[in-house]
């Protein structure tokens, strides 16, 4: 009775009243920075740039009023065909059919959601992943693939028959409903059938998966190239291994302004270590990524290799992959000459996470071991001087040659001359 009192009430109606002003206003506040009037341009060179966070809740806001009216109009409408019915029935006219306005209403819900599937699968199915460059990321599009059709195929019949059934059986005066309490038939149908099509799925998709995250290298195939990366707040760190293609250990406690990772010298294999800005990756290469985190949970992620897994402080994580598509080739194959891979942060670790990127380049074998010779090691100078290691002096620069003595007869020539 107390909600019934509160919706026939006018308060709800005075509130309504109010959320829609307001929304309408927050609708008319957002402009957009390129309709600044040139006198207000030219008077002042910092312009004001609206903060797109902001935009966007007043956007979701507009429209979650949006639906609230909707609600509103809709039990409004409700109420104006009850009362219509009551009128007839008063009058002694013939009343609404209510099981033919809800089979009406049924099928135009049926064709409305048919029409936002399409409309779903055309427009937001555009936004789908990029074209996979690894040899795993074709397998994961073929299993997402298998069991879209799967499931969008059991979508449309069991929407369509569902909606279909409601219009063509509605209740009527003519027709008597068959009563069937149970068959077996019909339940070893929905009960076996789909059972076999979960386990084919299921199956299929825990050896693909097996096979992803299976990170250790198998007997007789080439050891895979081992990459460091640690993140922090709001960054990653790269670390290649050197000649004896070996990481070495790491410390946290070790951790300073100049070791930032933690490296550990006790270990020969950290003194060849490399230090990269870029991720540069051999194409047809297995890689095999040390995945670190020094602060909070965050998240390694290159969506075109299908690669994510969470970086998690003290526990390392291992994912191993090969890429296929160079950069220069998936360039051609976009028509974008500035076109790049990206490593992305998919944890929201922060104020600044959507800093936390990293270009990666795909390039052949030769460019790779161009590129690895270039790098830097991780040993640095200061660092050497921090850690009490003898930092190697710069070899002196050569001398200038000795001006040859002049001959003195062509001294005094030139003597007379300028005399």
């Amino acid at each position: 009775m107390g909600f019934k009192k509160l919706i026939n009430s006018k308060n709800i109606l005075s509130l309504l009243a109010v959320f829609m002003l307001s929304g309408t206003n927050l609708l008319m506040a957002q402009t957009n920075p390129g309709d600044a009037s040139p006198a207000q341009g030219a008077g002042n060179s910092t312009a004001v740039i609206p903060d797109d966070k902001s935009a966007m809740w007043m956007g979701v806001y507009y429209y979650v009023l949006l639906f609230l009216l909707l609600c509103v109009v809709i039990a409004i409408v409700g109420k104006i065909l009850k009362v219509y019915d009551l009128t007839q029935q008063i009058q002694r006219k013939k009343e609404i059919n209510w099981n033919n306005l809800m089979a009406i209403i049924c099928l135009v819900f049926l064709i409305v959601g048919l029409y936002g599937a399409y409309w779903s699968f055309t427009v937001q199915g555009s936004m789908t992943l990029p074209e996979a460059a690894s040899a795993h990321g074709v397998k994961i599009d073929d299993m997402f693939l298998v069991t879209t059709c799967i499931t969008m195929f059991v979508f449309f019949v069991t929407q369509i028959l569902l909606f279909t059934f409601l219009f063509k059986y509605k209740h009527s005066e003519k027709r008597k409903a068959f009563f069937l309490p149970h068959n077996n038939t019909i339940e070893k149908i929905w009960t076996i059938l789909p059972a076999m099509v979960l386990t084919i799925l299921v199956v299929f998709g825990f050896f693909t998966w097996q096979e992803i995250t299976n990170s250790a290298d198998a007997k007789g195939e080439p050891a895979s190239l081992n990459i460091e990366v640690t993140g922090h707040q709001f960054a990653w760190e790269l670390r290649y291994p050197g000649k004896d293609m070996k990481l070495g250990a790491i410390d946290y406690r070790l951790v300073t302004a100049t070791n930032k990772l933690g490296i550990s010298y006790k270990d020969r294999n950290s003194f060849d270590d490399l230090q990269a800005d870029t991720m540069y990756l051999p194409v047809n290469k297995s890689v095999r990524l040390n995945i670190r985190a020094q602060d909070v949970i965050h998240s390694c992620y290159m969506p075109h290799f299908r690669v994510q897994l969470n970086a998690v402080p003290g526990l390392p994580t291992f994912f191993k992959f090969t890429p296929t598509i160079t950069t220069a080739d998936m360039r051609n194959r976009l028509n974008d000459p500035d076109f790049e891979y990206l490593l992305y942060c998919n944890k929201i670790c922060g104020g600044i996470h959507y800093n936390m990127k990293k270009v990666v380049r795909v390039v052949s074998e030769a460019e790779y071991q161009q590129w690895i010779a270039r790098q830097k090691p991780y040993l640095t100078d200061a660092l050497r001087k921090e850690l009490n290691m003898p930092v190697a002096t710069p070899a002196p620069a050569p001398a200038a040659p000795a001006a040859a003595p002049q001959d003195s007869a062509a001294s005094q020539k030139r003597l007379a001359l300028n005399n």
